[in-house]
């Protein structure tokens, strides 16, 4: 098929190279423009645009996609189908129009459950055994369009929302040369999603990870899983930020008020939370890099009664 590729992030580049090597024309890559970014501020290009470049695909990188100048300018290319991966702006339905076989979308959950913007990070909060990856028509709705084809993954015990994107990622490449065969071959039809057991899964941001104590010892555990490696979870230690980057979930009670250190051992510190209590294994200091915390615990000194801030209440 004629491919005309959208996508932006690292999530997107193995269906990139996935269209590639099964022997699909990819006319053009879109992205999203370059931004600055980390604490110079350089500006980068975006990861499909470094992958698009080193296989000699054409990219552009428009503000906004629905600026009529290159609607039509996708129109000249004649895209037998445009597949869009975590692209990052809304097609309107003028290009949704434009392609043969439609705009495919590969998105990383089972629709119609976790529509939106994280659903691979909500997944692994939320505690669900599976996910996976789901190919869709594209409408103008928010991932609202018939599904394709679905492959489903089971989350392990210790899932991040690092690994789970990973292996969605990957699913993805292998699922969109599936799906594009079954289209060009008629022997694939979309089913209508329902909005029964739907759910939004709304933006990260930094101050979602800032640990409430009060909840109970598994679901901290799983909100540190599932925002590793971004944006993280963390708390506050003698007025420093300390991440927190894995722990184990703590039948124990120790009588003690949620966010006490209530227990330092020679491999980790306990934290008493809402209910149960936490086993903090890896952590990040302020300033310092990711270890584990016997090794930081051999060279910071941490009482038992130690209190555990949210940095909100600064």
């Amino acid at each position: 098929m004629r491919i005309v590729f959208m996508g932006t992030p690292d999530f997107s580049v193995p269906a990139l190279e996935a269209l590639v090597e099964g022997g699909h024309e990819v006319v053009a890559a879109i992205t999203q423009p370059d931004k600055p970014k980390g604490r110079g501020k350089a500006v980068l290009m975006t990861p499909v645009k470094e992958k698009a470049m080193e296989l000699g695909i054409p990219v552009y990188q428009p503000v906004k996609v629905r600026e009529p100048e290159f609607v039509e300018k996708l129109r000249q290319m004649e895209p037998d189908a445009i597949v869009v991966v975590a692209f990052g702006q809304i097609l309107p339905k003028s290009i949704l129009e434009i392609p043969r076989y439609g705009c495919v979308n590969i998105h990383a959950s089972l629709l119609p459950k976790y529509r939106g913007a994280a659903p691979i990070q909500w997944a692994v909060i939320d505690g669900e055994r599976e996910s996976g990856v789901t190919t869709m028509f594209m409408n103008e709705g928010l991932d609202t369009g018939d599904m394709l084809e679905k492959e489903a993954v089971t989350l392990d015990p210790k899932e991040t929302g690092g690994s789970l994107h990973d292996k969605l990622s990957a699913i993805g490449g292998r699922l969109i040369l599936s799906t594009l065969k079954g289209l060009e071959d008629g022997t694939l039809k979309g089913t209508p999603q329902t909005d029964e057991g739907t759910c939004y899964a709304k933006m990260l941001k930094k101050s979602l990870g800032d640990i409430d104590w009060t909840m109970d010892a598994a679901a901290i555990e799983r909100l540190i899983r599932g925002l590793n490696p971004w944006p993280s979870a963390y708390t506050c230690l003698h007025g420093k930020t300390l991440k927190i980057w894995d722990g184990d979930v703590l039948g124990r009670e120790y009588g003690v008020e949620p966010g006490t250190v209530a227990e330092v051992a020679k491999d980790r510190l306990v934290v008493q939370t809402g209910q149960g209590s936490l086993a903090i294994r890896s952590l990040q200091l302020e300033g310092k890099k990711r270890m584990d915390a016997g090794d930081f615990l051999r060279g910071y000194a941490v009482e038992a009664g130690t209190r555990l801030e949210r940095r909100a209440e600064e």
